[in-house]
């Protein structure tokens, strides 16, 4: 399924245009004639990256999503429920966005289509779970399961950003503490050794080279640094260099199953979900693709997207692949087999966000202790290196 930008003509000789989410160009002519309008062209909406929407207007989304599944439940029109969500809308760019779709409905576009239109808001998996419980008149269920997969998603993102709060705040101080001691504590021992710095212990001619080394060339290395990071993050971002990172990432001991792990919970959450609302399971694969950030994992799905477009089936090439979790073709398959492939996923995206929980909680459990053992022996070693001279000075002293 993908978005085809439309023109076309109204009964009454009004030029229409707008966004379509349909799988082919044919089957959106198709669709503009069967909604009274005369097609004059359609063509695919070129994809262009748009800027995501930060924390507080994800969690805004959730609510304004799930409280539009409750007025629709109750009764309320489709058009009188965007009316009554704007007005309780806080934040003034989702009000604003939200007047574009109750305008867009007004004007007699079907939801999926205005949400569709507001690709920075929005996701494709979003517009299609509309788009079905459109097709099937369940709209306000529809609107339901995605207020709950948009917060399932939004609660393990903040299980991940608050796991690492700590871990970077000690680190941050700990490098603060190391830097001050090197920039101020340990130069004020420099006159005293001065006239001895031949006999100095090893461990502090190595203590006062790094503190005259921060000193005269931190602000150089600091600049270079922030330079080789722009460049090293503009370098990321092409596409070979990202799959072949993905790639590495994936095998690495510890990092690769926990990546592995979380990325196929969002796809199952996501796959599920779509299914659940009767979107077709190559459609709904395609779709669900565009959730995964690794694009190594992301570039097998498509692979096994295009064999399910065959005829083929699901979990065997998804296995074949070798980058999903045993317990994840398990599911599978399973889900296959008794034709319950939807509440499968959705069990499978349960257990696996539980595994990553338990896995973030157990790395932050390891980390913490490793950063203050860290910090306590650097700046241990800069102290004993230290006071070991300043009491070779007083032993040589006292046997003159």
């Amino acid at each position: 399924m993908a978005a085809f930008s439309y023109r076309a003509l109204s009964p009454t000789g009004e030029l229409k245009s707008g966004v379509i989410m349909v799988a082919t160009r044919d089957e959106a002519m198709n669709r503009l004639r069967q909604s009274g309008l005369t097609p004059i062209d359609a063509a695919e909406a070129a994809t262009r990256p748009a800027k995501a929407p930060g924390a507080a207007a994800r969690r805004a989304l959730v609510n304004v999503v799930g409280e539009l599944a409750v007025l629709l439940n109750a009764g309320l029109p489709l058009e009188r429920g965007l009316a009554v969500c704007v007005e309780n809308a806080v934040d003034p760019a989702l009000k604003a966005a939200l007047l574009q779709l109750q305008k867009r409905v007004k004007e007699g576009a079907p939801l999926s289509r205005a949400m569709a239109e507001a690709p920075t808001l929005f996701s494709p998996m979003a517009c299609a779970m509309v788009e079905a419980g459109e097709a099937d008149g369940r709209l306000a269920v529809a609107l339901t399961r995605l207020a709950e997969t948009l917060d399932r998603a939004e609660a393990l993102r903040q299980v991940v950003a608050s796991s690492m709060v700590y871990p970077i705040l000690l680190g941050g101080v700990t490098t603060a503490v190391i830097l001050m001691m090197l920039l101020f504590v340990v130069p004020q021992f420099e006159g005293l050794f001065s006239d001895n710095a031949a006999h100095l212990p090893l461990p502090t001619r190595i203590v006062m080279a790094a503190s005259h080394a921060v000193r005269d060339y931190g602000l150089a290395v600091l600049l270079v640094g922030t330079v080789v990071s722009v460049g090293l993050w503009r370098w990321l971002k092409r596409p070979s260099v990202r799959l072949a990172l993905d790639r590495v990432l994936l095998r690495a001991p510890y990092l690769g199953p926990l990546i592995k792990s979380a990325e196929t919970s969002r796809l199952a959450r996501v796959l599920g979900s779509l299914v659940e609302g009767g979107v077709p399971l190559p459609a709904a694969l395609a779709i669900a693709r565009r959730s995964l950030s690794n694009s190594h994992m992301a570039a097998a799905v498509e692979r096994v997207t295009t064999g399910l477009k065959e005829g083929g089936g699901l979990t065997r090439p998804l296995a074949a692949t070798g980058l999903f979790p045993t317990v994840a073709i398990s599911f599978l398959r399973t889900g296959e087999e008794t034709a319950q492939l939807p509440q499968m996923l959705g069990r499978l995206a349960d257990v696996l966000d539980r595994d990553v929980r338990h896995a973030l909680e157990r790395f932050v459990a390891l980390l913490t202790p490793v950063i203050t053992i860290v910090m306590g022996v650097v700046v241990g070693g800069i102290i004993a290196s230290i006071m070991s001279a300043i009491l070779g000075f007083n032993d040589m002293a006292l046997a003159s």
